[in-house]
């Protein structure tokens, strides 16, 4: 489903509105750590943390570029090794199925993104209506991988027929990441791990051992859906 602009716009901010209500309804107060992901969305839901009565204290963020729009939003932001262990944590998705399965890492910090989810007692994902499919794979899978290990981990992905694609730029961490499209994403546990398990793999993209507990869905609108 596409979007024009302003329609998307309205859809992603929907979608934070929301999440900004979620939050609320489970009394996320200044005694609760949440943690913050990485995109366009997630940049709508940053805006809009001022609207909660008791913002979280403490704030972990997934990326420098989210730490820094949290910051010029006016938030201290708290590193993960002081934090330990996250209430909430609030991100987007590049594709999300029926099942809550993702597809992430679209804007490179995949890596940061999966050890924030792995540490919170509660993953809301929010996104607009174009994010949500049938299946998941028409978006390419980033898998970042360490530089040693580039071409190897590209040669297995082609040899599952995927289409492999290197970005020009490396992740925060240094590392490689490979965008693959055309392997078969329908048993995307197994495949998760598959991939993860492949020498050199930092991690990939997809979150199906961490799926989120609600799936926001913004729409043009302005109302929301839930997955």
């Amino acid at each position: 489903m596409s979007l024009t602009s302003p329609d998307q716009e309205r859809a992603k901010r929907a979608a934070a509105t929301a999440a900004i209500e979620r939050l609320a309804e489970w009394k996320a107060g200044p005694e609760c750590a949440l943690g913050v992901g990485t995109g366009s969305t997630t940049n709508c839901f940053i805006d809009m943390l001022h609207e909660l009565e008791e913002p979280p204290a403490v704030l972990v963020a997934s990326s420098e570029a989210t730490r820094r729009r949290l910051e010029e939003a006016g938030f201290g932001v708290t590193a993960l090794a002081d934090a330990r262990r996250l209430d909430f944590y609030v991100d987007g998705a590049d594709e999300a199925a029926p099942d809550k399965a993702l597809i992430k890492g679209g804007g490179g910090a995949l890596t940061g993104e999966k050890i924030l989810v792995s540490v919170s007692a509660a993953f809301i994902c929010i996104v607009d209506r174009t994010k949500v499919v049938s299946g998941l794979g028409a978006f390419p899978l980033p898998i970042e991988v360490v530089p040693l290990a580039k071409e190897v981990v590209a040669a297995r992905m082609e040899s599952m027929g995927g289409r492999v694609t290197v970005r020009p730029e490396l992740s925060e961490y240094g590392n490689v990441i490979l965008d693959v499209k055309g392997i078969d994403l329908s048993d995307r546990d197994s495949m998760e791990v598959e991939v993860n398990n492949l020498p050199g793999v930092v991690t990939n993209g997809l979150f199906a051992a961490h799926r989120p507990k609600r799936v926001i869905v913004g729409l043009p609108s302005g109302g929301c859906e839930i997955l």
